[in-house]
């Protein structure tokens, strides 16, 4: 059964060492999109020093510094708890503030997979 693995963090300097690890312990591709959260995107907003409702989001995020990351692979069962692992290793324990969240959803279906570790 393959899984989607999901880390959302806002340590965005740890996470290319999370990727490489994500790597060695197997996973076939990792990618990472950067994010805002909407709790940081409002704080922001509320620092402009603006009226209310007068910048749009689309120009509050002009003004923001990518606030996370979001992190996804898809990988088989049995290489989850590695994936686990390996991101707290960097982040420590997820239950503490500010390190992050990770979600395992069962994939359906996956078409066009390949294990991109075999190019290097």
């Amino acid at each position: 059964m393959l899984k989607l693995v999901i880390l959302i963090t806002s340590r965005i300097d740890d996470v290319h060492a999370i990727g490489e690890a994500w790597q060695k312990v197997g996973a076939p591709g990792v990618t990472i999109i950067e994010s805002y959260g909407l709790r940081r995107l409002q704080e922001k907003s509320k620092s402009l020093e603006i009226l209310p409702g007068m910048m749009s989001l689309q120009e509050i995020l002009r003004e923001s510094d990518i606030t996370s990351v979001v992190m996804l692979s898809v990988v088989n069962d049995a290489q989850v708890d590695a994936l686990l692992t390996a991101a707290q290793a960097e982040l420590g324990d997820l239950d503490r503030p500010d390190t992050g969240v990770i979600f395992v959803l069962d994939v359906e279906r996956a078409i066009g997979m390949r294990n991109h570790s075999q190019h290097h």
